[in-house]
């Protein structure tokens, strides 16, 4: 079991550096193209290519991170290294669509000529590529949020080179300059949306939030409901990273539980792990109120 899953990570990490070369070099090719022929859509594609790159080596350093070994210092380790990387790139791919936004307004004021032939060459380039680096790092997508943020950026890039494929073809056929711009400006609005997402999520981590679609009072609820419970309080529920959901709280029982605290406890964190998949609880159990107010 754990063979397999240091297989996967050592293949990930593999595929990370292989997709960030490639895109380093997708980068070079569009923007060169880009100036030549003029097109904005093209040189757009080349900077979210160029941020790819960068952000698979802030992913791929994160992921080194995560695995560090926990210590006095650092007692949950430095999991949320990956955490940290999700923001840095989902927010670089938030300044850069707004970037490109008020381009492509410019560009839509004043447009310019625009070389298909060329755009279309170097975008079908752009797009075998990027299809290339998304399938490689779809699988790891889906367990982490550093991950999504890096698959994330591939797979825009994999729909931005599709659009400007689609509007070389439109500006070689019909000569309609304007929809360079417009491709930019919906590329643009979808990868702002999608960064935003993953943003918001990754804040949420930070804050210790309570986890999406997990309801801390149905927790109180269920937990009251067993029996020698009278209440639960000081109840804390967070996610220390993508995969890892932790919970700990306060509960009051009655006199005549305590020989039977251990079943209890085991009881409780039955219902944690199978119901909610909470795998890390800590419960102290009482008599008598808390010294402090009941949260």
């Amino acid at each position: 079991m754990s063979h397999s899953h240091s297989h996967s990570e050592g293949t990930s990490e593999k595929n990370l550096i292989f997709t960030m070369l490639l895109n380093f070099l997708i980068t070079i090719a569009e923007i060169i193209g880009g100036l030549v022929s003029g097109s904005l859509s093209l040189i757009s594609d080349a900077l979210h290519n160029f941020s790819d790159g960068i952000a698979i080596i802030i992913t791929y350093i994160a992921m080194k991170l995560s695995k560090k070994p926990k210590t006095l210092k650092y007692t949950f380790g430095l999991k949320r290294a990956e955490i940290l990387a999700a923001i840095i790139n989902s927010s670089s791919l938030i300044v850069i669509s707004f970037f490109l936004i008020k381009e492509a307004i410019d560009r839509l004021i004043n447009p310019t000529p625009i070389t298909g032939y060329l755009m279309l060459i170097v975008a079908t380039i752009g797009l075998i590529a990027n299809v290339g680096g998304t399938l490689l790092l779809k699988k790891g997508s889906k367990d982490s949020m550093n991950m999504r943020a890096a698959y994330l950026h591939l797979f825009s890039d994999a729909i931005s080179s599709l659009a400007v494929i689609i509007g070389a073809v439109f500006i070689i056929v019909f000569q309609v300059y304007w929809i360079d711009p417009i491709l930019t400006l919906l590329i643009s609005l979808y990868i702002l949306k999608e960064a935003y997402d993953i943003t918001k999520e990754a804040v949420e981590v930070l804050m210790m939030a309570a986890p999406e679609g997990i309801d801390a009072n149905e927790i109180k609820t269920e937990v009251e409901a067993f029996e020698g419970v009278v209440n639960i309080h000081h109840l804390h529920l967070w996610k220390l990273n993508d995969n890892t959901i932790h919970f700990e709280a306060h509960i009051e029982v009655k006199n005549d539980t305590i020989s039977n605290l251990m079943p209890l406890k085991e009881e409780i964190e039955e219902l944690l792990e199978h119901k909610y998949g909470i795998d890390h609880t800590t419960i102290q159990f009482e008599i008598g109120d808390c010294a402090t107010d009941l949260v």
